[in-house]
């Protein structure tokens, strides 16, 4: 075998990275070589890989379904939204610059198409299979002709395409008629057929519409997914969208913008619960931070924008953000700049994480992100932020509260601590990165709460720190927690999917002689794709 599929969508959270992940972690269980990739990505969601590369959450976690290393190769561009207009555009996960909209999709986008193909070229010739993901929608007519990471990529790859539609939303049927529709003939050529995600019910009532779909369009479906509970896995954010106000318990988990997708309710190892408020900033980045402390027994995690929401939380996390000035000028609108102040003087448990942890300082001198210049911060830690225009981009690893620690680091800005408590530290008492003040934490490092040992000794502190009798469990293990996500996922496939007829994709390609659906995509100008072996 060496080939390839393509997931694509009928709309951006279709199901596209989950059904990825899934297929990926069911081919691997049968002794397939396989890897992810996603060509142009967009997402505040990211992750450094061992080699330094800055490339999104999403390809980290299903390279972890595929149960390989994650690298640059499977998201050669990452764009990052600093706004509704403009974003960071990642490069084999350096940073190569800000651009708009209008600037990428009018002629940066095309140049990129012989890069993101000669990564691809690369993968296939290591991997036994490699499945792409998709973005958006493939029938965006308006942006075909720089199209790099749906059939651009699929026409230069020669491979077949599955379209994911979301029934739960309503109108799959019409979706994926009209997105076969509104492509070019060459395109369609590579449209296999489609897979139904997040169906509630009864099969057998779906299948009519199934047998009329496959009539109109010449293409099967190849499976049902059903709805699923407690998926929470690492997805993309789009815009970076700050989540919505929900709540989560033990076992559930925050995914993309913040949908909560619970399992089993896991009642509290002590007698206490531990109430964790998230304070929901603008441009919110790496908000999977938080996903650990989900998983424990007892800890209930929601997202708050109003100042009131504080008051019964026992732990207050600052996050990560693209926008750490815009954030801070947003928790001073809402008064929760003055909550955290009142909580710090009360001696109440603050943890600001990247972002947050600058937020958390004394100021902030930033000529490169907001370019404001020199910003009074909320004072809570004795730190001084400056940023510098090359990003920091790391997978360090320590010590904290008597416990090993690990992360990973992704910021401009350049910490330096005038006082406090040492935080995370090299084990031997040599300061790494962050700091502690009374019971306000803060640390560059995303994805330390992971740590096990270290997280548990955290809650323990927390508790201690507001009087809770909750008690962390003593056996929860995050890693084993996301393999259970993964292998769950890899059920679906395996169980809901026509893996048979997958299987004849990826080895052989699309079927010869798919009918073309008229009317086809509008006439325009399009730049021929590169082929690539």
């Amino acid at each position: 075998m060496s080939g390839g599929l393509l997931v694509a969508g009928t709309t951006s959270d279709a199901g596209k990275s989950v059904v990825t992940a899934g297929i990926c972690r069911w081919l691997v269980r049968q002794g397939v070589k396989v890897a992810p990739f996603k060509a142009q990505n967009m997402s505040l969601n990211s992750f450094v890989t061992r080699e330094g590369a800055e490339i999104g959450r999403a390809q980290a976690m299903q390279a972890q379904a595929a149960r390989v290393e994650p690298t640059a190769l499977m998201n050669p561009v990452l764009l990052k939204p600093g706004g509704d207009r403009s974003s960071q555009v990642v490069l084999m996960g350096r940073p190569v610059g800000e651009m708009s909209a209008r600037g990428y999709h009018g002629g940066r986008q095309e140049k990129l198409l012989s890069t993101v193909v000669d990564c691809l070229e690369q993968l296939r010739g290591t991997y036994d299979a490699v499945i792409c993901e998709g973005a958006g929608s493939p029938a965006e007519i308006n942006l075909r002709r720089t199209d790099i990471v749906n059939m651009g990529i699929a026409r230069a790859a020669r491979f077949p395409v599955v379209v994911v539609g979301d029934i739960d939303r309503g109108g799959v049927f019409a979706s994926f008629f009209g997105t076969t529709a509104l492509l070019a003939p060459e395109d369609q050529e590579l449209i296999a057929g489609y897979l139904v995600n997040k169906f509630r019910g009864d099969v057998s009532l779906l299948e009519p519409g199934l047998d009329m779909l496959r009539d109109l369009t010449g293409r099967p479906t190849y499976g049902v997914l059903p709805f699923a509970h407690g998926l929470g896995i690492d997805e993309e954010d789009g815009m970076g969208v700050p989540p919505a106000r929900t709540q989560l318990r033990a076992r559930g988990s925050v995914s993309l913008r913040g949908t909560v997708r619970e399992s089993a309710v896991a009642p509290p190892h002590g007698e206490d619960i531990l109430r964790v408020a998230v304070c929901a900033v603008p441009l919110m980045s790496n908000f999977t931070d938080v996903d650990a402390l989900a998983a424990e027994p007892g800890v209930v995690v929601r997202f708050v924008d109003r100042a009131e929401e504080l008051a019964d939380a026992d732990l207050v996390i600052v996050p990560g953000t693209r926008g750490t000035v815009k954030a801070l000028a947003w928790l001073r609108e809402r008064g929760l700049a003055d909550a955290l102040r009142r909580r710090a003087a009360e001696g109440r448990p603050v943890l600001g994480i990247c972002g947050g942890y600058q937020i958390l300082g004394e100021h902030i001198e930033d000529e490169v992100e907001s370019r404001a210049g020199q910003v009074d911060a909320l004072g809570l830690l004795p730190v001084r932020v400056r940023f510098d225009r090359e990003k920091t981009l790391a997978r360090p690893a320590g010590e904290a509260l008597g416990a090993p620690v690990e992360g990973y680091e992704i910021h401009h800005g350049v910490a330096d601590v005038r006082g406090g408590e040492p935080f995370l530290t090299d084990g031997r008492g040599t300061p790494l990165d962050g700091c502690r003040s009374g019971a306000v934490w803060g640390t560059h490092w995303h994805g330390s709460l992971e740590s096990d040992a270290f997280r548990r000794r955290f809650l323990a502190e927390t508790a201690r720190l507001t009087g809770r009798r909750f008690v962390p469990a003593p056996d929860t293990c995050f890693a084993a927690l996301r393999e259970e996500q993964l292998d769950r996922l890899g059920d679906l496939i395996e169980e809901h999917a026509d893996t048979d007829a997958l299987w004849r994709l990826i080895e052989s390609g699309a079927p010869a002689g798919l009918p073309f659906i008229p009317p086809g995509a509008p006439a325009a100008p399009a730049t021929p794709a590169k082929e690539c072996i």
